[in-house]
């Protein structure tokens, strides 16, 4: 069965959530430390589908554990804090989180937020027995499965949200997407993204695959309309 790691030090909180998480037929497995929540991590990493972390706990915070998780795991992280900074929400973003929630918030926009990101991790572009399990490119080869990336041999750490662009992208070779779509593809909701954001994106996955960003071979401009992933990889 898949399972929410909560990482909150709010106890009362994680006992709520635990059990809404519950009702949608999920296992739930609660840390109130980031120590904890690493440690559970590594023991439900086979099932663990998404991580919902609280930003402002003792010792070791949400953004010190996020940037543990994203050393080895590419699972979708639901951040939350008492904050309403912007300027927390984009480091959390930086940092490789997910998606964003502000307490207080209602529990219902909570489980709209968690089955969003489940089912974005668990089923965009599911693999069937009649589909590889990898797309194989050129100096590029792209585990759907284990959700890892090697680029000439080398793995390449990509956040959850990189990796779900890239493999759109990749899915799709030669097909222009603009950012609208791009981002309802990938963040599965209306539009409501900042073209810059998208743009920001597609920066950071260059940076990461591409032998020169400067001059990409993977994923192409199409000015005026939005991006490519080359026909020719």
């Amino acid at each position: 069965m898949n399972s929410v790691l909560i990482i909150d030090d709010d106890k009362e909180l994680c006992a709520l959530m635990k059990k809404c998480v519950e009702q949608e037929n999920l296992s739930a497995v609660v840390a109130h430390g980031g120590l904890e929540g690493l440690r559970l991590l590594g023991e439900n990493k086979d099932t663990c589908c998404l991580i919902i972390l609280d930003v402002m706990m003792p010792g070791m915070d949400g953004f010190q554990v996020l940037q543990k998780i994203r050393e080895k795991n590419n699972v979708p992280v639901l951040m939350l804090t008492a904050k309403s900074d912007e300027e927390d929400k984009v480091s959390g973003l930086r940092l490789g989180a997910d998606d964003y929630l502000t307490k207080p918030f209602s529990i219902n926009e909570l489980m709209a937020r968690v089955n969003s990101l489940i089912r974005r991790y668990t089923t965009l572009n599911p693999v069937t027995g009649n589909e590889a399990a990898t797309i194989l490119l050129k100096d590029m080869v792209i585990d759907k499965v284990n959700r890892t990336v090697n680029v000439q041999n080398i793995p390449v750490e990509l956040t959850g949200k990189e990796f779900d662009l890239l493999l759109v992208l990749a899915s799709n070779k030669g097909r222009v997407f603009t950012k609208k779509q791009l981002y309802t593809q990938v963040w599965t909701e209306e539009y409501d993204f900042d073209d810059n954001n998208i743009m920001a994106f597609i920066s950071k996955l260059r940076k990461k695959i591409e032998p020169n960003p400067e001059q990409p071979f993977y994923i192409q401009t199409v000015r005026g309309v939005g991006y490519r992933f080359n026909k020719e990889a």
